[in-house]
């Protein structure tokens, strides 16, 4: 069923056209004030004990059935339930092994906030709406944008918050960030719910957790999407004289030792590479690519928009599978379980799998927007305003520093500002619309 859009009525608020009118509008609202720290502690754990038990299952596994993919070597390293990177720990900040945007600074979540609130307003203001994360974190993200929500007064009971979290430690962490009352445990939910968890978070709204974006209610949603697709498993794909190989993991009989090894046939995953494939190395993620295609599918028979955050490149580069441990470059195949693994998303891919509804399926081609890098898209919804508001009523030159080291780390091509991608989607009956009034950022 399609949702019918339309430009806001004159009653209603206009879409913000301007960097100049986004910030005015976020100045006003939301204050000068910085909300919280950008520097966060985490609990120290063993996690060397951890890893040799996720070793040896593995090397059991190789032993039992052979050489197993990239893919099925990323997805036990992160999410094996007992052992898994991402399952137990916390995993983010400087203490961690990565630090991401919203946790440099408020002025992230902020811009993001105020884009969402745009694009909703630009579809009429549509009500009941989810605001959907993939991959929350800590839910520092998400804390930001429901701070600036609240400062442009949308219903606790226009809306709610449904965050799609696998890990169980994570979880807990996003519900101590945005639900400090804690009031409704797991063990009250009905037998029929699609979630697991829910609660109230600080503003009002109610807050569930799924396991899979298939699980979400059916109603209008707002999409995040923040460094989530880099952490989804890939296959590594290498073309020779035979044709199309893929790159496995195998065990090294004599050091028990991890390694690389050639496939003899072509397997399944070489069906997802695209018949003028020019280079000889590539890296596909199928999951990335049905996740995106379950996004648009929601946007166009719900109504929807969908915003995605991520390092990667546009169908370019070729091996970029990598471990980090302690911020530092980590050799992915040593003590699995103690570091991150990742890959650069192949943003291309998402675009053809966004375009590209299978034949069986009832939707159609969402529109893509992007992508731009962070510094742009930062840039043009008025960060640098927003970094000088938040200077002139700063009174600590400890904290003024930090907000500018924030902006710089934020902005700088050699930081994060060229490295970062942002890619918009939106439903094909709001072309129109967006003729005539272009999304923020991408612009």
């Amino acid at each position: 069923m399609n949702v019918g859009y339309r430009r806001a009525t004159s009653r209603e608020q206009d879409p913000l056209t301007s960097p100049w009118r986004l910030m005015t509008c976020l100045s006003q609202k939301i204050g000068l004030t910085t909300s919280r720290q950008y520097c966060y502690d985490k609990t120290e754990i063993t996690v060397k004990g951890n890893a040799n038990f996720l070793l040896k299952q593995i090397e059991a596994r190789i032993l039992a059935s052979g050489p197993i993919t990239v893919a099925d070597y990323m997805k036990e390293v992160l999410t094996n339930p007992s052992f898994g990177y991402y399952m137990n720990r916390d995993v983010f900040g400087q203490k961690g092994d990565f630090i991401t945007s919203p946790e440099i600074s408020q002025m992230f979540g902020e811009l993001i906030a105020i884009w969402l609130v745009n694009e909703w307003t630009k579809c009429g203001r549509p009500t009941p709406f989810q605001l959907v994360e993939l991959g929350p974190g800590r839910g520092t993200l998400m804390a930001d944008v429901l701070r600036v929500f609240s400062k442009f007064k949308i219903a606790e009971s226009d809306f709610s918050v449904s965050l799609v979290e696998v890990s169980p430690y994570l979880s807990e962490a996003q519900e101590k960030q945005l639900c400090p009352s804690q009031t409704q445990q797991a063990n009250e939910l009905p037998k029929d719910s699609q979630h697991y968890k829910q609660s109230v978070s600080l503003y009002g709204s109610s807050v569930r957790w799924y396991n899979h974006i298939s699980d979400l209610p059916r109603t209008f949603m707002l999409f995040l999407a923040h460094e989530f697709f880099d952490a989804l498993p890939v296959h590594k794909l290498v073309k020779v004289d035979q044709g199309w190989r893929e790159i496995l993991i195998d065990l090294n009989r004599e050091d028990f030792t991890l390694r690389y090894v050639l496939s003899r046939d072509r397997t399944p995953a070489c069906l997802y590479r695209l018949d003028n494939e020019s280079r000889k190395e590539l890296e596909v993620s199928p999951q990335s690519l049905v996740i995106t295609q379950a996004m648009a599918a929601r946007i166009h028979q719900d109504g929807g928009i969908g915003l995605v955050i991520d390092y990667g490149h546009e169908g370019n580069k070729t091996d970029t599978f990598r471990g980090f441990k302690n911020h530092k470059l980590h050799d992915p195949l040593v003590d699995p379980g103690t570091a991150d693994l990742t890959a650069d998303v192949d943003f291309a891919a998402l675009k053809w799998a966004a375009t590209h509804p299978r034949a069986i399926e009832d939707w159609k081609a969402n529109l893509t927007y992007g992508t731009v890098n962070q510094r742009d898209f930062l840039t043009r919804l008025g960060i640098n305003l927003r970094l000088e508001k938040l200077l002139t009523s700063c009174r600590d030159e400890a904290a003024a520093r930090d907000l500018k080291s924030a902006h710089r780390m934020l902005t700088d091509p050699m930081e994060m500002g060229s490295k970062f991608k942002f890619l918009a989607l939106y439903p094909c009956v709001m072309e129109k619309i967006l003729e005539r009034y272009p999304p923020p950022g991408f612009v």
